[in-house]
């Protein structure tokens, strides 16, 4: 039995119809022929389609002049409407062309397959001009907020990666409507189209076991984003290193660590895996640092040395420093210190120099109070 669902009719119609997207501007066509009047037939397309490149050219770049005038003071987003010329140009000289060939060759037989590609070659262009536009209003937003005196660094972290992800999201639903607006101009391909939507279940569930992986990373990125739980430029510890957000995408995270390797983990990882974030609600951070000492180490001595390091340390914040004996048992003591800053790069380094201080100051006046190193996988 013959399937009349994937089989296209045999026509001898092209593959697009010119009449279906209406009548040529009236002005431009009435100077497209006036210009090609005088030029033998089939010279005039070429021509027509020649005017309406130059014309698209003028309005383009002539747009750019006005719009980097305009934001002269604003070298991101003349940045942004750079990158916009091309795509924009390419869609107004498809658009021209389109209307030139149906004044200048109405009932041509290469029509059909000329204006496919036109057509074709206008959606791509639409869909990067709307994805450079996209980046455009991200900037915009971004700038907006980065002026305002009120907008604090963590509030600015959290906008950053939420209308990041969205742009990344509404970018690839552009690209799979302008893939499958160019297959809908094939009716053989909307044939084919049809007999797919008749198994549309089984293709989907098909579907949802391959790229099941893939899903749950992009539903963790969103959820990353409007939960707050992550922000590019946190500082995070993650399998035992500690590092700061570089980059959020919908399927996975890029974390820079301090030895400027990168770290890149899936975001199903941030929504199931327990991990330390050190900016989570708030910039200032707190830590502690231990050491082990003898008995005979000279606590008054730690803490006023301490207080003194913490004083010449720009990195410390003034909110606290403390000391304290928090244990002793088998002949040795635990001092615990306690220090502030305000971002976890600053507590990084501040416990480093609180550390190093108090083994110097040690070493150098109360040797004995240092324990004996303890020998591992030695033998007799």
């Amino acid at each position: 039995m013959q399937s009349s669902v994937l089989t296209a009719p045999a026509t001898d119609e092209p593959i697009i119809d010119p009449d279906r997207f209406g009548e040529p501007d009236p002005g431009m066509g009435k100077l497209t022929e006036e210009v090609v009047a005088g030029l033998p037939a089939y010279l005039q397309p070429w021509v027509g389609a020649g005017i309406a490149i130059v014309v698209a050219f003028v309005v383009t770049w002539v747009g750019a002049a006005v719009v980097n005038r305009v934001l002269r003071r604003k070298p991101l987003l003349r940045d942004d409407i750079k990158r916009a010329r091309w795509p924009l140009f390419l869609l107004l000289s498809c658009i021209g062309t389109l209307g030139s060939f149906a004044v200048t060759a109405p009932e041509s037989e290469w029509r059909g397959s000329v204006d496919f590609l036109l057509l074709a070659t206008m959606i791509a262009a639409f869909a990067w001009l709307v994805t450079v536009l996209l980046h455009l209003v991200e900037s915009i937003l971004l700038s907006k907020y980065r002026s305002e005196q009120s907008v604090d660094a963590r509030h600015m972290a959290k906008l950053r990666t939420q209308v990041s992800l969205l742009r990344r999201v509404v970018v690839a639903a552009v690209l799979v409507f302008a893939v499958a607006g160019i297959l809908l101009l094939i009716p053989e391909v909307r044939a084919l189209g049809a007999g797919i939507l008749a198994s549309a279940g089984l293709i989907s569930v098909i579907a949802g076991m391959a790229v099941q992986s893939t899903l749950s990373n992009v539903f963790a990125g969103l959820q990353l984003a409007f939960t707050d739980a992550l922000r590019v430029d946190d500082t995070v510890v993650i399998e035992g290193s500690r590092g700061n957000v570089e980059e959020i995408t919908l399927t996975y995270v890029v974390v820079k660590l301090i030895d400027d390797t990168r770290m890149i983990l899936p975001s199903t990882y941030f929504t199931t895996t327990p991990f330390r974030n050190y900016s989570r609600g708030t910039d200032d951070v707190s830590g502690g640092i231990e050491i082990e000492l003898t008995w005979k180490a000279p606590v008054e001595l730690l803490r006023k040395r301490l207080e003194d390091t913490v004083a010449a340390n720009q990195a410390w914040d003034g909110r606290d420093a403390s000391l304290a004996v928090s244990d002793a048992k088998g002949g040795l003591m635990t001092v615990f210190i306690w220090l502030t800053a305000r971002n976890a790069g600053d507590l990084w380094n501040l416990q480093n120099s609180v550390r190093e201080e108090l083994l110097r100051t040690l070493q150098e006046q109360h040797p004995d109070a240092l324990p004996e190193p303890v020998i591992r996988g030695g033998g007799a």
